[in-house]
């Protein structure tokens, strides 16, 4: 690309463990490192409560990559409300509780060995308890847009995927981009080919819009359009919408239509490519996080540093 309209064209995008635009924080979802013990098919699941009725309400969805993309049925035991009688009171519960301790205490690791002796908290802990946005890590090349969704409570995300609590729809508009697909390209990692989705390489570097996230309301409408469009689409997965070869019309459209009014926000004049948004946004970063060299002429210090709040939108 061509680099000659960045304060330092030597310039490297480094993971950041803060949100940089000012967006809701990003986290990875729930890691409970059980040895298989909490974790049920759809058809271990029946055999389970078949032994033991009692530990219904304790089952919830369990959401990583492939449930998320393909609509696959994984549930995950989840005891952090259920009191110690009520466990008392399960001994198939019981005993998976003790394989898990025994599993964690022949760890090596200083964090799974300091959660041995409390065998129904799960090592990392994502239990919303609102409507979330779900992002999976890794996503097909071959995708136009990584096919981002919401999930209710009182499903589980696993650390398969990302996860955004209390997100606004304008939000996932702006995620589901074009805009935010140019720089999940440019600068995410791979899993062989795939795409590889993080959270301090891809989303925390992220450059907002100028209007910041405060000034997204303008794509309420049109994100709102793709949610609908996907909703048409009746039992069809979103691996199956977002094949490149099976998208359908209507919800190509509708992303089209929200890749505009999300690339309205950045500049007036349209973008001729996904290299060029990626460009315009590196310039962004560009100027929020690398100090403006002295070898700078006066003249465009000045105009780089006006772009950098007017562009930017974003929090040193």
């Amino acid at each position: 690309m061509d680099a000659s309209g960045l304060l330092d064209p030597r310039m490297v995008v480094r993971e950041s463990s803060q949100q940089l635009s000012g967006m809701p924080p990003m986290v990875t979802g729930s890691q409970p490192i059980d040895d298989g013990n909490f974790i049920f098919d759809a058809e271990q699941r029946v055999e389970f409560l078949a032994k033991e009725p009692r530990a219904e309400r304790f089952l919830r969805r369990y959401i990583g990559s492939r449930e998320h993309l393909h609509r696959g049925d994984r549930w995950i035991l989840a005891l952090q409300e259920a009191t110690p009688t009520e466990i008392r009171s399960m001994p198939e519960v019981v005993s998976r509780l003790r394989a898990v301790r025994k599993y964690r205490q022949q760890s090596k690791r200083a964090s799974t060995l300091a959660i041995a002796e409390d065998p129904a908290k799960y090592n990392v802990e994502v239990i919303p308890a609102v409507p979330f946005l779900v992002i999976p890590q890794v996503t097909s090349e071959r995708r136009q847009y990584v096919p981002i969704g919401w999930a209710q409570p009182p499903a589980i995300p696993s650390s398969l995927v990302c996860v955004v609590e209390n997100a606004t729809v304008p939000l996932f508009g702006l995620l589901t981009s074009a805009m935010h697909m140019s720089w999940l390209r440019h600068v995410g990692g791979r899993l062989e080919s795939r795409y590889r989705y993080s959270i301090g390489l891809v989303y925390n570097t992220f450059p907002t819009p100028p209007c910041g996230v405060a000034g997204l309301v303008d794509l309420e409408k049109p994100s709102q359009v793709v949610m609908d469009a996907r909703a048409e689409c009746g039992s069809a997965t979103l691996a199956d919408i977002y094949d490149p070869d099976s998208m359908p019309t209507k919800l190509r459209s509708a992303h089209r239509d929200l890749d505009r009014a999300v690339d309205r926000l950045y500049r007036r004049k349209p973008f001729g490519s996904n290299l060029e948004r990626f460009q315009h946004l590196l310039a962004i970063y560009g100027e929020c996080v690398v100090p403006i060299p002295a070898s700078i002429p006066k003249s465009r210090r000045k105009q780089s540093s006006t772009m950098g709040v007017q562009t930017g939108g974003m929090e040193h």
